[in-house]
């Protein structure tokens, strides 16, 4: 009898437990829910009085997912009020690729507004690839203008030189409107400003003087417009115009003393070379009358070894050199002190 007294006695002691044990659970899970109502119930609450369904299970699991749900709900909200059904996942698949939902958003509105053809997978598929979708529907509608060349990269005007050798500086401004199909794969303004510098150079230096570039100014825009310089680009040139024009340095005349200047130091280094050539020829031969002068004293003696020439003939040989030399210097001109 002890012993199932004692039986009787664990059982209600573990089924105490057991109840103590669930009452704690459900208290925690009552608390977990009473503070993940708490966070949520404002979101919860704007989402379903602006008619954005967000259910709180998908609140819930932004918050597990480490999704800010705050961007995703405002972002659905202002879509809807706008008038574009965008889906709670969307918004959330979105963010979580590491873009901006807000921003993406926003340029949908846009570009609804002003009767732009853009799609969610588009406008996404443009902000992951880096570019602000937002300020391309902005430049689609407002169209911007780009200096070129870049004031920021140093220069100020684009210089080219006409056929008569005068040198040319102009400066440009281009008007572009982006274009939302071509924003994937497309080149920048930097792309658009090259391209335009280098088709003022092209036209300024096919002009036979730099008197019809200053008369026609035009001329430059016009023929730079119709090379169709927004191929490739994410951009849509609608006018180039020719801000300024300036006469600047005589290049032809720059580089024709440069040339004379080389000439003239060509022909000093051949003259130089051939006077070279000269003193050693002279050299040469003086060395060549040296070595016949030594070689005179052997030829007399072996004459008079021989008997070719006698004793009397040497005396008036050397008679004949005395006078000689006395008649050379009678014959120069006396030095001045």
């Amino acid at each position: 009898m002890l012993v199932l007294a004692a039986l009787d006695a664990g059982d209600a002691g573990l089924s105490n437990r057991i109840w103590w044990g669930v009452f704690i659970v459900m208290a925690i899970a009552v608390l977990v829910f009473g503070a993940l109502f708490a966070k949520f119930f404002r979101l919860w609450l704007q989402a379903k009085l602006s008619r954005a369904e967000v259910k709180f299970s998908e609140l819930i699991g932004m918050w597990l997912r480490k999704v800010d749900s705050r961007i995703i709900v405002l972002s659905k909200i202002t879509a809807i009020q706008a008038g574009i059904d965008l889906s709670t996942q969307e918004l959330e698949s979105h963010y979580l690729a590491g873009g901006h939902v807000p921003n993406v958003t926003r340029a949908l509105i846009a570009a609804t507004r002003a009767n732009i053809d853009l799609s969610w997978k588009t406008a996404t598929a443009i902000d992951l690839a880096g570019r602000d979708i937002l300020e391309a529907v902005q430049t689609s509608v407002n169209p911007k203008v780009i200096d070129c060349p870049d004031p920021e990269k140093g220069r100020s005007t684009v210089d080219a030189v006409a056929q008569d050798g005068i040198q040319v500086k102009a400066k440009a401004r281009v008007t572009v409107r982006a274009n939302i199909g071509r924003l994937i794969g497309g080149a920048t303004q930097e792309t658009i400003i090259a391209r335009v510098g280098e088709g003022i150079v092209t036209t300024i230096g096919s002009a036979k003087s730099y008197k019809t570039v200053l008369e026609n100014p035009d001329q430059i825009s016009k023929s730079v417009l119709a090379k169709g310089l927004d191929a490739g680009t994410a951009f849509e040139i609608l006018s180039i115009d020719i801000a300024d024009v300036d006469v600047g340095d005589n290049i032809g005349a720059q580089l024709q003393a440069k040339q004379a200047e080389a000439d003239m130091r060509r022909a000093k280094a051949e003259a130089e070379k051939r006077r070279a050539m000269a003193v050693a020829r002279e050299q040469e031969m003086r060395a060549l009358v040296v070595e016949n002068e030594a070689k005179v004293p052997l030829a007399l003696a072996d004459a008079f070894r021989k008997g070719n020439l006698g004793v009397m003939d040497y005396y008036r040989m050397q008679n004949i050199q005395a006078d000689t030399s006395m008649r050379d210097t009678i014959a120069k001109p006396k030095k001045k002190d």
